[in-house]
């Protein structure tokens, strides 16, 4: 996913208001906050794909090797079997990915929610 300046905010703050060549603060206050929240956007995803490429996918290549095809659960690495004395199957890499990206979008909107609850508390207490 690429966002960028193609997005129709690029750098001419002037061009809404018609009035002459004067600037809008207010247009221009919002087309700054519109580039903020794409670059934290854009930052988030790579993080995100960074971390989890690196957890789900140990040995880059054309192929996966065994260890890949199979992620296993628990803390030792190795498979546990089911009750039925089937090798309990976590996830392949694409099913890794995925889970690794729910996980770390719920701990950064959670971080995130406890960030904004605190900056709220502090502004209440100027």
């Amino acid at each position: 996913v690429t966002l960028g300046m193609e997005s129709g905010f690029g750098s001419d703050f002037g061009s809404g208001g018609g009035g002459g060549g004067k600037l809008d603060p207010g247009l221009i206050m919002e087309q700054v906050k519109v580039q903020i929240a794409v670059a934290n956007a854009q930052e988030l995803l790579q993080r995100m794909t960074d971390k989890c490429f690196r957890k789900c996918i140990g040995k880059p290549g054309g192929a996966l090797d065994n260890s890949e095809q199979v992620r296993t659960g628990g803390r030792t690495g190795h498979p546990r079997p089911l009750s039925s004395g089937l090798l309990l199957r976590l996830c392949v890499p694409q099913k890794c990915i995925a889970m690794c990206m729910d996980r770390y979008m719920d701990s950064w909107n959670t971080v995130s929610r406890a960030y904004n609850s605190r900056l709220q508390r502090e502004r209440a207490n100027m």
